[in-house]
């Protein structure tokens, strides 16, 4: 590198100062095969219409493979018809009440629990479609007795 000159331009200068290589020589230092495709090297792979792209790997390959048949879609079966569960056929209120058995020594935090666990239990969007009327019901009728528990605490 010269003083007062970047590196960069001392390449452009000692660039400038080359001669042009010749393209014959030029050519000789070329490895054959690297400007062309890999189809044209390919034996019998010289024509777009006989390249095939496995034709260089045919010797590795051995006996054809022959993919195995594929099974018959088994039949659509119809689905069972579901089972309502016993406690939601209990929709009267006397038997939501026994069900939940509030008494008025029970805690507001202890009704809330009792709220959450018959939720879970008998919510309409933890049942079958089917059945989401009944639980609709059910779900209704338990908080309307638990309010009322929870009102009568405040008095």
């Amino acid at each position: 590198m010269l003083f007062r000159q970047s590196l960069f331009q001392s390449v452009l200068d000692r660039l400038d100062t080359e001669e042009d290589v010749p393209e014959a020589e030029e050519a000789a230092h070329r490895i054959r095969g690297l400007n062309v495709s890999f189809a044209a090297t390919v034996p019998g792979g010289e024509t777009p219409e006989t390249y095939r792209p496995d034709e260089a790997y045919r010797d590795n390959l051995g006996d054809p493979i022959i993919p195995a048949e594929p099974e018959p879609a088994p039949m659509p079966q119809e689905p069972e018809p579901s089972v309502m569960p016993e406690h939601l056929a209990r929709t009267s209120r006397e038997e939501v009440a026994a069900e939940l058995a509030i008494t008025s020594d029970h805690a507001r935090e202890a009704l809330q629990e009792k709220r959450r666990r018959f939720a879970r239990a008998n919510h309409p969007d933890g049942v079958d479609a089917l059945f989401r009327e009944q639980a609709t019901t059910r779900m209704t009728l338990a908080n309307q007795l638990i309010d009322e528990a929870i009102r009568r605490l405040k008095r």
